[in-house]
């Protein structure tokens, strides 16, 4: 392998396969690596923002592995909020991963407030480690938490990408990102300027 992402989902390792192969010319998927394939484990992701928490799990990567690596962060901020969950989104309901009671939990929190006010952003930040840093941290702004939301397969960090990505199929005639995570993207992105190439499929 190449580089080494600090996941061990090796369905997102695919997808980000899938989305640089095409840009990048003899890119084969054995050119990236999840953390459990190389068999790196887990740091404590103890940051107080996104990109200290990807540069955490980069960093540590890097180091067992001796490779090249990349790793993201990513979760909701509520404008009312103060910005919570953020970094606590995968764990708001006190279990990792728990993705329906997360989400349910923010939607009762903000139970009483009215519509104009339920405004949110979906945060990411990319960190990669190749000789040098790369950071890239990317914000979209403009979700309206409310109740009614589904989640379907994507989870609760990803769900504001779900509902711009299901906009734009009504304006795009070939919409290729709309089952992509917006880490997975980010990561792409990240990557791909080591590569001189560039994909950036939503209108930011």
């Amino acid at each position: 392998p190449k580089l080494a992402l600090a996941t061990h989902n090796a369905h997102k390792v695919g997808e980000v396969w899938a989305i640089l192969a095409p840009l990048i010319p003899g890119f084969g998927h054995g050119d990236l690596a999840s953390a459990s394939a190389l068999g790196a484990p887990s740091p404590v992701e103890d940051g107080v923002t996104f990109q200290e928490n990807a540069l955490i799990k980069a960093r540590a990567l890097a180091a067992a592995t001796g490779m090249p690596a990349s790793a993201d962060d990513s979760g909701i901020a509520g404008d009312v909020m103060g910005g919570a969950p953020g970094i606590f989104s995968a764990r708001w309901s006190g279990k990792h991963g728990a993705d329906r009671e997360n989400l349910e939990l923010l939607l009762a929190q903000m139970a009483d407030i009215r519509d104009p006010h339920r405004v949110a952003s979906f945060v990411c930040a990319a960190v990669l480690i190749w000789g040098y840093l790369l950071s890239r941290k990317t914000e979209w702004h403009g979700l309206s938490l409310r109740c009614g939301m589904v989640l379907g397969a994507l989870n609760f960090a990803n769900i504001y990408f779900y509902i711009k990505a299901h906009q734009a199929l009504h304006e795009t005639p070939s919409v290729v990102f709309a089952v992509v995570k917006i880490g997975v993207l980010a990561l792409a992105m990240l990557i791909g300027t080591c590569f001189s190439v560039s994909y950036n499929p939503l209108p930011l």
